[in-house]
């Protein structure tokens, strides 16, 4: 059996130093909320795979759906031959998304491939070619996602020039002093100084922002942002990449707020594990393009569809949504009293909602100044004790939390305590 040390050896021959990774650890083999490695070492898993496995690792239900899709066929091509699941389960998301009015839904791979697809149907639905997004946002490594995200290391330093007409405005942030009312005068001024309303076709946000550092999206301002929309006749786009499938303690994060978008992106937790991806909009966006204008070869693949099924089933049948509830406030409870700690000042903000946590790290909890380095060593010292945890933040001192939405309350504890022995560990050795 090779090491991780030897396998991370092959990897560096083999494998191209572009494509990064959170830790050295070589997975074999995981199981609802743990992952053993090559080496034969326990793990609490807090990634999820980065949201994607929110009904746990190896999950049955998953598994028999997707043996027995397995026995009937692996692909086809919807745009061949069509198929019931993948019918089916657009009726499905079309019936639970955050979208007004009658909805229809394409599914496709990845989700940046979602985010290409809904500027697509954005554009033609309005004939219009501006897009509008967000500082600290995330939206995939394609030219377009790039193009949007807005954060240049490591995302869009050197690949550019990136695609035309995309304009960036202040997300609100009021850890980093930007309030919702400075947000939208960014907004407003933009349509003042640098493009008309008239020239936007559709203006895409993430509720709660991933990579950006789990910045959460006051209802207020998607409520703005939802009338703007309806002023001009721009498109409301909401990534729910990240934050779907019950992760925030709602199926969707725009519930939160009672705002509906026009065009939703999901990917990540729709298929358990399988590369399955999707953008629900209204029925008159979507069907502004001619046939053929939309898909891909692999897009609906039917193993993933069958996945998908089986995690919308066990959504519900397991009461996902308050499970995450209760996953969040143990997570929420513990971080915000280790951040009451006189030596353990670092914990700048503690934030969150449902099972979408994180803390922020910094020098100092008057300056807010960053914390990068001590971030890194907390992550390398809850690897060392058997926990994987992300980073993330424009600043890359941000811990966030993702444990399998079907972790037990055991297990989340333990997680946690493993997390404030990491954080003491990486304070003292710092001091």
């Amino acid at each position: 059996m090779a090491t991780s040390a030897e396998l991370h050896e092959r990897r560096s021959a083999a494998v191209p130093r572009g494509i990064g990774h959170a830790t050295s650890i070589y997975a074999a083999r995981a199981l609802n909320s743990e992952i053993w490695s090559e080496d034969g070492r326990r793990y609490i898993d807090f990634a999820a795979g980065i949201a994607v496995t929110n009904t746990g690792h190896q999950h049955p239900r998953i598994l028999k759906a997707v043996e027995e899709q397995m026995k009937a066929f692996s692909h086809v091509c919807f745009q061949v031959t069509p198929y019931e699941s993948y019918v089916r389960l657009a009726e499905r998301l079309n019936a639970i998304a955050p979208v007004e009015g009658p909805a229809k839904t394409m599914l496709i791979s990845t989700g940046a491939e979602a985010v290409e697809n809904a500027v697509k149907v954005a554009r033609v639905h309005t004939g219009r070619p501006g897009i509008i997004s967000f500082t600290a946002g995330f939206h995939g490594r394609t030219m377009m996602g790039m193009a949007l995200t807005g954060k240049v290391v490591p995302y869009k330093k050197g690949f550019g020039p990136f695609p035309a007409d995309i304009y960036q405005v202040e997300f609100p942030n009021a850890y980093h002093c930007v309030s919702v009312e400075q947000a939208l005068y960014s907004l407003k001024s933009l349509f003042k100084h640098t493009a008309d309303p008239s020239s936007i076709a559709g203006i895409i946000i993430e509720p709660v922002q991933g990579e950006g550092g789990f910045n959460i999206a006051p209802p207020e301002f998607l409520r703005a942002l939802r009338a703007i929309c309806d002023e001009h006749g721009i498109v409301l786009i909401a990534d729910e990449i990240q934050s779907g499938f019950a992760r925030t303690g709602k199926m969707f994060a725009m519930e939160h707020a009672g705002v509906k978008a026009d065009v939703v992106t999901l990917a990540k937790g729709l298929a358990g594990g399988l590369p399955l991806a999707a953008i629900t909009g209204r029925a008159d966006v979507m069907d502004a393009s001619g046939p053929g204008g939309l898909g891909g070869t692999y897009a609906g693949n039917p193993v993933a569809c069958a996945a998908a099924h089986a995690v919308l089933d066990i959504i519900e049948d397991e009461k996902l949504c308050e499970r995450a509830v209760a996953i969040g406030k143990v997570m929420m409870d513990r971080c915000h009293e280790l951040s009451s700690r006189s030596n353990l000042n670092c914990i700048g903000d503690v934030r969150g909602l449902g099972a979408m946590c994180a803390v922020e790290l910094v020098k100092d909890q008057k300056t807010h100044e960053p914390a990068p380095q001590l971030t890194q060593a907390l992550l390398k010292a809850a690897n060392a004790r058997g926990l994987i945890l992300l980073s993330c933040g424009t600043y890359g001192n941000v811990i966030r939390f993702l444990s399998p939405l079907t972790a037990s309350d055991a297990l989340v504890r333990e997680g946690m305590d493993v997390f404030e022995a990491a954080l003491t560990e990486a304070v003292t050795q710092a001091s």
